[in-house]
């Protein structure tokens, strides 16, 4: 099963957009399934209902952080280029879909949807793929 088959599956067993993205690279993220799970239930719907950032993009950021924080409390060094890796995900997101923001994919203002959720996941996905590598 490819990552946007998977991702799609977790969608289909009702996880949110952010939870199905990450936990297709749950092995990869090293962090137990349980915790990733539970770290993104807070992320889908558009954080907000549907006034926030996409749920896919919002995985994908989290991804990018387990991936590539050095995890030192005491003096991290990571989050410049934890925040590279962050806006290139954001930026190849907007630039395929014309936002980011989960209402304005889903048309509800406008009545025009740019994007469904599975469609969005699977771009987050390939996203993940080829900015984090995983």
């Amino acid at each position: 099963m490819t990552k946007k088959e998977l991702a799609i599956a977790y969608h289909d067993k009702k996880y949110n957009c952010a939870q199905a993205v990450a936990m297709a690279f749950a092995d990869e993220a090293g962090v137990d399934k349980e915790t990733l799970f539970k770290v993104c239930e807070g992320c889908g719907l558009g954080m907000g209902g549907m006034e926030g950032t996409c749920g896919a993009v919002t995985g994908a950021v989290i991804l990018a952080g387990l991936k590539n924080s050095d995890g030192n409390l005491d003096d991290p060094k990571t989050k410049a280029d934890t925040y590279r890796l962050s806006r290139e995900i954001v930026k190849q997101f907007q630039e395929k879909n014309s936002s980011t923001i989960c209402k304005e994919l889903k048309g509800v203002e406008t009545g025009k949807v740019l994007r469904s959720c599975p469609d969005c996941i699977m771009d987050a996905v390939e996203i993940v793929e080829n900015v984090l590598k995983l």
